[in-house]
């Protein structure tokens, strides 16, 4: 079974921390104003202001960031301030059974993803794929965070984005991964995504074409597609790259929905990862067991 962390209350202290790019302290000034209009504390790690020439310091100062706020006992909640690069450099040096016997909400994505999938492999726990703090910037992406008070289910039909069913169908299973690029980068390592009978979320950014083909083609040849129950796909934009989704899925005849607004989009819906869900292609809805108990 999975283990979910505890939800947030009232008066809790959440920790942010930079695992990828840096971030300096004056950009945080109104991403962090949306803790206080939630009634939260917050404490920033050591690694918001630190600077490489593309991380967020040195990698054994983000490990140490991100033990630090498992361990520490007035943090309920792990907040992400960045997502570009980097969170992969730091995988094999964290300890896995430290956020398994510490259980706490780990809230990130995109670069993030490669964690993600650790995580869920190594410690068991929930965590949520959700926008970077400082790019939580409308009001739909605000109000998906109020999910981390009570555990209630998340129902993602067309009132949210216009959705498209690629392969008909409905399945019922975990969901797990997130963005395309950082799941291929698991592929040879001891992080390789396992998606056997489970609901593969893939997102990306504004890729050519070609490279959308390269990264699913890798998951192709890795056996990846085919291991699936299914797949929820994010905003893929143009039609040309839908047709590419298709192409690739359809042999496997697993339900396949694309739309959602699940990550690199606006608003960017946040979700739990390694839950049960429902996807229903027929219906095309996205039906998600609670991230907290």
């Amino acid at each position: 079974m999975i283990i979910r962390p505890k939800h947030l209350n009232k008066g809790d202290t959440v920790g942010v921390i930079a695992l990828s790019n840096p971030m300096d302290v004056e950009s945080l000034q109104n991403p962090l104003s949306i803790f206080s209009e939630m009634g939260l504390q917050y404490k920033l790690g050591q690694t918001i202001g630190l600077s490489g020439k593309y991380l967020a310091g040195t990698d054994e100062e983000r490990v140490q960031d991100l033990h630090q706020m498992i361990i520490d006992p007035e943090v309920k909640a792990i907040f992400c301030v960045t997502d570009g690069y980097g969170a992969a450099r730091i995988a094999d040096q964290i300890d896995y059974p430290l956020l398994a016997e510490h259980p706490k909400i780990f809230w990130g994505c995109s670069d993030i993803t490669f964690l993600h999938i650790a995580f869920h492999q190594f410690s068991n726990v929930a965590t949520f794929h959700g926008p970077a703090l400082s790019k939580i910037v409308d009001e739909q992406s605000k109000k998906m965070l109020y999910q981390l008070f009570a555990p209630y289910e998340i129902f993602y039909d067309e009132s949210l984005s216009p959705l498209v069913s690629i392969i008909p169908g409905a399945v019922r299973g975990e969901i797990i991964g997130g963005n395309l690029r950082r799941i291929v980068d698991t592929l040879g390592t001891k992080f390789e995504i396992n998606t056997l009978g489970k609901i593969l979320l893939l997102e990306e950014a504004d890729l050519q074409i070609e490279e959308i083909d390269r990264l699913l083609n890798q998951l192709r040849l890795a056996g990846k597609l085919k291991e699936a129950s299914g797949f929820a796909i994010g905003s893929v934009g143009k039609e040309d790259i839908l047709a590419l989704f298709k192409e690739y899925l359809s042999p496997y005849k697993k339900p396949a929905v694309a739309g959602f607004n699940i990550g690199h989009s606006k608003p960017n819906i946040g979700i739990p990862l390694g839950v049960e869900v429902i996807l229903d292609a027929d219906e095309k809805l996205l039906r998600l067991l609670p991230g907290v108990e």
